[in-house]
């Protein structure tokens, strides 16, 4: 069955009762860590491709897409709008890599090792599966620099941008809800390089592999595209670099924690683990690096039970 995939309200809405949104926030420290998750600064802009029409390359054409501007070095995290009537399984690469289990992408789910989340109970995703109950959080890094997860892991970064699959549950899993009243061959300039440290589990899913449909799965690509060519490709200006973390601080606005001792994370990714951080190449490239060492103060944390999301997804404001 085709689930219809639409933008509304800078979110990408997959059918009628699941969303995603992409959401902008501060770039944590690589060292030391984990932090604390950091907070929404609002929703990049969306456009989908087909609204873009003749503007795009003809590789970016014939499936669900969508386009996000992003600075070098800006960081992103997933907020997921799910129901708990109608759960979805999602799964989510960078640059043809699985950001869950580190396995080349491919569109079907494994659980040998978890290559997904279920969302609810997974709210958010702010980054690639480090295990022990932190991620590393989702920066944007140039392709052809050797600094993606991509290069990284394969020595190449020909794919970039995002890679997004939502599954819903095979017929007859969950009772259906109550009726209510009434995405030129050129690559996306941008991919995810490994960040911080963020303190984030990634929960193992509690209905089981089998409850997935995988036949009719939903996939959508997201390209990342840096802020001159999202300018060049809609007319359109792309938000301003936000704060840093110092900033943020300073003014004394909050970062979260979870209570979400009763849950468990899935395994750590081996071969996520060999991965270095972006500033970690950048030194390694010659490039200048500020340390970006800066301490949050107990205080400006505010701590969230888990729970099915609230009705934007969002919850970290």
């Amino acid at each position: 069955m085709t689930v219809e995939v639409l933008v509304e309200d800078d979110a990408v809405k997959v059918g009628d009762r699941f969303a995603i949104s992409f959401q902008r926030t501060l770039r944590v420290p690589e060292s030391p860590g984990p932090h604390p998750l950091p907070p929404s600064l609002g929703r990049f802009p969306l456009q989908m491709t087909e609204a873009l029409d003749d503007q795009v390359p003809p590789s970016w054409r014939g499936w669900p897409a969508v386009v996000i501007p992003m600075h070098q070095r800006e960081a992103l995290w997933l907020a997921f709008d799910g129901d708990a009537r109608t759960p979805r399984a999602v799964k989510v690469g960078v640059g043809g890599i699985c950001a869950v289990s580190g396995s080349p992408w491919n569109e079907e789910l494994h659980d040998d090792v978890q290559d997904y989340v279920v969302c609810p109970p997974q709210p958010w995703l702010d980054g690639l599966n480090a295990g022990s109950g932190e991620v590393r959080q989702f920066v944007a890094a140039p392709l052809g620099t050797g600094r993606t997860v991509e290069a990284q892991l394969t020595g190449s970064d020909s794919v970039g941008g995002m890679q997004i699959v939502v599954y819903g549950p095979a017929d007859g899993r969950f009772p259906p809800p109550p009726v209510e009243d009434e995405d030129d061959d050129e690559t996306p300039s941008l991919g995810i390089a490994p960040g911080g440290h963020i303190a984030q589990k990634i929960y193992p899913d509690p209905y089981g592999v089998a409850t997935w449909e995988e036949s009719g799965a939903t996939a959508i690509f997201v390209h990342l595209l840096n802020t001159e060519q999202y300018r060049d490709l809609t007319g359109l200006d792309p938000p301003p670099t936000p704060v840093d973390a110092e900033a943020y601080i300073r003014n004394g606005l909050p970062w979260f924690e979870l209570y979400d001792e009763d849950r468990a994370d899935v395994a750590p990714s081996a071969r996520l683990a060999t991965m270095k951080g972006l500033r970690e190449v950048e030194r390694e490239q010659g490039e200048v690096v500020d340390d970006e060492l800066v301490g949050i103060p107990a205080d400006q944390i505010r701590h969230i039970e888990i729970g099915p999301p609230g009705p934007s997804g969002e919850g970290r404001t």
